[in-house]
């Protein structure tokens, strides 16, 4: 194998695994709003595809191998894109300064990253990525040991992993249960069948056309938010009561709150579509009608500030780029975090630098790179706060030559904040990383979402659009009711010597809304306990709550 068809193969690997995101997305077990396996393996390996563009057709195997490793670990998102860039990371390492492969030595090669990668993971779970880069590996290798030529061996790679994504639900139950297959492993597949095309003479795969989605952000922000009367688009179905009186009624007292009035009478559905700066009276009033059903209430202001910002990064992305800063100071945090109010949180907690990104939104590495080297500070925490997120953390390290970083195991916002709170700049590195680490055990995290699916998890009947309620990411209460479930999280958190509670409500509730449902759990705790409202603006999740 020369340089020019390991080039050719990636490039086709990664566009067949762009091809297939959704379907990888889609495999997520987990009911919540997480689906980002395929979205974060697909922006990894297209993260390479800059550099292969600038390779010539003359390029060395090891050579070539090694820039779309360095890319790669760079572009990292998530914990699957990660241990992928560890996989081709240890590709890089077994060809290098080779100007040609073997089949032997490219199976050498797999096998170094896929010990790099179970390395990689503190506890590994068999039944993911990782198993099946392991036997597609280990059987790939017989085959070329045996003489196998380069068509046999790929053919040998892909069966394999084949075999062993089929195998998954037996050796996670998780799976089993739901019917599904590791989504990480999908993706691995979706890479090397891209790649085998190339080896069987039929070229790089293409990649798909885009979506009429890709165009729509720009002809979205085309108008100036002024032009926004009303902030919330309220829509929602109201099920009839047998009696019910003439619906005009309805629709004239929302034209009295704002506009886009849409009001459906149908025999047993009243369909209402209003924008409105109170949807909440939007809401009572439909109450005297019957049911209500189906409601979505969207801050189009915020909308609007999202994609305008997303446009604008398109447009011109150095404007975005965080400029590197010489260490001055002894210590230095960066956070990952996503929702207005929560940033502004983090930095009055003294947060240098804010990384944008959570819950289905992961950043690479290289953007918590670019935010350590833009801290001045000869001493960096890293919080990443969602456990998607630590193992491109702490990636980033590798990167960094002139500070110390130190990266910790925050896996909620909660446990961030937690951690910053307990840090000293009084004491050295080594006491601060210890007492931080401490503080994560300390506050239990609540978080209140919804369903993006129909499942049966954990014994429980899921249904798409059901209000989840997890405490400390286990699945703990299926609600219809988002108030409901803010008040049973939050009792299920509190222990004896619990002090004090901090609700974060997020983008998607209105503020009287998150108003009302805190007052209504305050009224439902113990005056012992202390509680704080804050509007977060985070995505995904309707509350956060803290429990210290």
């Amino acid at each position: 194998m020369d340089g020019k068809t390991l080039r050719d193969a990636i490039i086709s690997g990664a566009n067949n695994m762009s091809n297939h995101r959704e379907k990888v997305d889609e495999l997520n077990v987990f009911p919540v709003p997480d689906g980002d396996t395929g979205a974060n393996m697909s922006a990894t390996m297209s993260s390479a595809l800059s550099e292969l563009s600038l390779t010539g057709d003359d390029a060395d195997v090891g050579v070539v191998a090694e820039k779309v490793a360095a890319a790669m670990l760079r572009g990292a998102r998530g914990n699957s894109g990660v241990i992928l860039s560890l996989l081709f990371r240890g590709l890089a390492k077994g060809l290098a300064e080779k100007p040609s492969a073997t089949p032997v030595e490219f199976c050498d090669s797999l096998g170094k990253g896929v010990r790099a990668a179970y390395k990689s993971v503190m506890k590994p779970t068999e039944g993911t990525i990782l198993t099946v880069a392991r036997e597609a590996y280990a059987a790939a290798s017989f085959c070329a040991d045996e003489g196998g030529d380069w068509v046999a061996v790929f053919n040998t790679l892909v069966e394999e992993a084949k075999k062993s994504l089929e195998r998954t639900p037996e050796l996670l139950p998780v799976l089993k249960k739901a019917g599904v297959v590791d989504s990480g492993g999908m993706g691995y597949l979706c890479i090397i069948e891209g790649m085998k095309s190339v080896i069987d003479g039929n070229g790089i795969i293409p990649v798909k056309s885009k979506t009429e989605q890709d165009s729509v952000v720009v002809d979205t922000v085309v108008f100036d938010e002024s032009e926004i009367e009303f902030t919330y688009c309220t829509e929602f179905l109201v099920r009839k009561k047998p009696d019910s009186v003439d619906v005009s009624a309805l629709r004239a007292y929302l034209e009295s709150l704002g506009d886009s009035v849409v009001v459906v009478d149908d025999d047993e559905i009243i369909k209402v579509h209003v924008h409105t700066e109170n949807p909440g009276k939007a809401l009572e009033e439909a109450l005297f009608f019957g049911e209500l059903i189906n409601v979505k209430i969207e801050n189009m202001r915020e909308q609007h500030r999202n994609a305008s910002a997303k446009a604008e990064s398109k447009r011109n992305p150095s404007k975005n780029k965080l400029s590197p800063k010489s260490p001055e100071e002894k210590y230095g945090f960066v956070s990952v975090v996503s929702g207005a109010g929560l940033e502004e949180l983090f930095k009055d907690l003294g947060v240098d630098c804010i990384v944008r990104g959570g819950q289905t939104s992961n950043p690479s590495t290289d953007d918590i790179v670019e935010a350590i080297l833009a801290t001045p500070a000869h001493n960096v925490f890293v919080l990443p706060n969602n456990k998607n997120i630590i193992l491109a953390a702490e990636q980033a390290n590798k990167f960094i030559k002139d500070r110390n970083v130190v990266v910790l195991q925050s896996r909620t916002v909660p446990q961030g904040i937690s951690a910053i709170l307990s840090f000293n700049p009084e004491i050295d590195v080594r006491e601060n990383s210890v007492a931080m680490t401490l503080a994560l055990d300390k506050v239990s995290t609540g978080t209140v979402t919804f369903a993006v699916r129909d499942s049966d998890f954990e014994e429980k009947k899921i249904k798409q659009n059901d209000i989840l309620a997890l405490e400390n990411g286990k699945l703990t209460y299926v609600e219809k009711d988002v108030t409901k479930a803010l008040l049973k999280i939050t009792k299920k958190m509190l222990k004896g010597d619990s002090t004090y509670v901090t609700v974060m409500y997020g983008v998607d509730v209105p503020d009287s809304a998150a108003e009302e449902a805190f007052n209504y759990v305050r009224s439902k705790i113990s005056n012992d306990v202390e509680m704080v409202l804050v509007n977060g603006g985070q995505p995904v999740y309707y509350y956060i709550v803290s429990v210290e």
